[in-house]
């Protein structure tokens, strides 16, 4: 079961704090916990810049200490599909380390970030000695797959609005992104990525999603005021 923290997605967690509140790390033996905190390292990732892009070999498992991070994919002539973002507390990229092969999307920074990452050897390790470890991969993959099954059907029948309730609702998950708190330090031009949407359209959402008393829009920020109703907006 996930820890739940109570620190903001704007937090800056240290390597054991996120392996501390993690689902994975306090149910394993004491000679993996050592060994994790011996190999995993912080890397710093620049607004912008792409932690890892398309195609790449995949050398490492993620974690994020710190901003928010945008998962998509762009084609060769420009168009970008994204398919979520990366919050603090969000691990992820072990579809791409269990199926062995080349990366099938980008993950670009949208403001200054910071992760934790594990060399792919100690994930196969973990994945071939630690049994809770692999619990926790089979219902992380689930949780994704049903998170997807739902946006790919947002995008096909939900209206603007819906869109960005559910791009926000979804940084509120409770295993994908389980450092989340009501107020989201984020820009509306990064809500209208997550969204996949221009940003006029999601300003135009957010203001109307406002008006329905689900959030407030802020200096720098945004405090969702009832994310039961947010969720419920999209279903």
């Amino acid at each position: 079961m996930h820890n739940k923290p109570s620190r903001r997605q704007g937090a800056s967690l240290s390597i054991p704090d996120l392996l501390q509140r993690s689902g994975w790390f306090p149910l394993l033996d004491a000679a993996a916990q050592a060994r994790v905190l011996d190999e995993m390292r912080e890397l710093p990732v620049a607004a912008g810049s792409a932690l890892c892009r398309r195609g790449d070999t995949p050398l490492h498992w993620y974690g994020t200490l710190e901003g928010l991070l945008k998962w998509s994919v762009t084609a060769d002539d420009g168009r970008t599909v994204t398919l979520g973002g990366l919050s603090v507390g969000s691990w992820f990229g072990e579809g791409t380390l269990l199926r062995a092969l080349p990366r099938s999307a980008d993950i670009v920074a949208l403001r200054d970030s910071r992760v934790a990452r594990l060399p792919v050897e100690t994930f196969e390790w973990l994945h071939q000695t630690q049994l809770s470890f692999n619990h926790f991969l089979l219902r992380q993959l689930n949780e994704r797959l049903h998170w997807f099954m739902g946006n790919y059907a947002a995008h096909r029948l939900l209206d603007a609005d819906s869109q960005v309730a559910r791009a926000l609702a979804g940084l509120f998950h409770p295993w994908l992104h389980p450092g989340s708190d009501v107020h989201l330090q984020t820009s509306q031009e990064e809500i209208a990525n997550l969204s996949g949407l221009s940003r006029q359209r999601c300003n135009a959402a957010l203001s109307r999603l406002r008006e329905a008393g689900l959030l407030h829009i802020e200096y720098g920020g945004i405090t969702v005021v009832d994310l039961e109703g947010l969720r419920r907006y999209v279903e």
